[in-house]
């Protein structure tokens, strides 16, 4: 696989200020690192993409890029710094990889035992202990939604179908176990339907979940009507925003409406959507409502 490289910005331009170094984009799956990629260059930034092999795909390729390992962490620094990057974003789907399995470079390895301290917990506790790696190293590591606040999801249904009101008092159920679940680093989505909660988001993540109950409909495990349940996703309280925020796609509409769901609704302002017209054509083909919800709102549990 090839290497590009741009050269490190001029220091100062105009009138004294600093020209902005190129944007790291940590890429992992999915279309997020494009999207991303894009709104950055068209705010006149250029970017630089450190492509994890892989996992990423040659999307990002039309840009200066360099593959890199997801455990090369000696080899991301050595070619985010050779791209003069000050700013790095990590964006993508990723599988939590398995530590011994990565096949870590010399410098890597002198940070294995803290590594394997942070695999002693949840997504976001490990999460947060790489980004203070790559602080510790000189780096500033941006959210996507600072970046690109256009990647945000708004208040309001996207599709023509809305919620109704018993649609509304499930989502409000279901943010208010993620929030008592929260402190267990638990995952962002949870499917619920008639006040039900029927699964919630492991390390499967949200496409494997939602396989999971579209398998529980076909077995009869779960007997509920036709459109019935809504996918809710939010940030766990107290996550670090600037990393693994929800995140909804096409995709994320297709597998919804498999599983023989009404809709889904996710936090407004603190989820990311890629595609927001592909993501409203195939919610109003499938009949299926997508929603912002405003979490300054609460609906009753009634």
């Amino acid at each position: 696989m090839s290497e590009t490289v741009t050269s490190p910005a001029g220091p100062e331009t105009g009138a004294g200020q600093a020209e902005p170094t190129p944007l790291g984009i940590i890429a992992g799956a999915g279309a997020f690192p494009l999207a991303l990629a894009k709104a950055a260059t068209a705010q006149g930034r250029a970017v630089h993409g450190l492509l994890l092999k892989g996992i990423a795909g040659q999307d990002l390729t039309v840009y200066p890029h360099s593959w890199v390992g997801i455990g090369q962490f000696g080899a991301i620094l050595k070619a985010a710094r050779r791209a003069g990057c000050r700013d790095l974003v990590f964006i993508g789907s990723l599988v939590r990889p398995n530590l011994w399995t990565t096949m870590p470079d010399l410098v890597a390895l002198k940070h294995i035992p803290e590594m394997a301290r942070l695999y002693r917990g949840g997504d976001d506790h490990l999460l947060r202990g790489v980004a203070r790696l790559f602080e510790r190293q000189g780096f500033r590591l941006l959210a996507a939604q600072d970046v690109a606040p256009e990647l945000l999801m708004p208040v309001g249904p996207l599709s023509r179908r809305v919620p109704d009101h018993e649609d509304l008092v499930d989502i409000a159920q279901a943010l208010a176990a993620m929030r008592a679940l929260g402190p267990y680093d638990v995952g962002q989505g949870m499917v619920i339907g008639a006040k039900r909660i029927v699964a919630v988001e492991g390390a499967e993540g949200t496409d494997g979940m939602l396989e999971r109950c579209a398998a529980m409909r076909v077995s009869g495990r779960l007997k509920w009507g036709k459109a019935i349940g809504t996918l809710v996703k939010a940030p766990k309280p107290n996550q670090d925003r600037r990393i693994d925020l929800p995140a909804i796609g096409p995709a994320t509409v297709e597998k919804a409406a498999a599983a023989g769901l009404r809709g889904i609704a996710v936090i407004a302002g603190s989820t990311l959507m890629v595609e927001p017209q592909e993501i409203i054509r195939l919610a109003d083909r499938h009949g299926l409502f997508v929603v912002g919800v405003d979490a300054t709102r609460e609906v009753d549990h009634d």
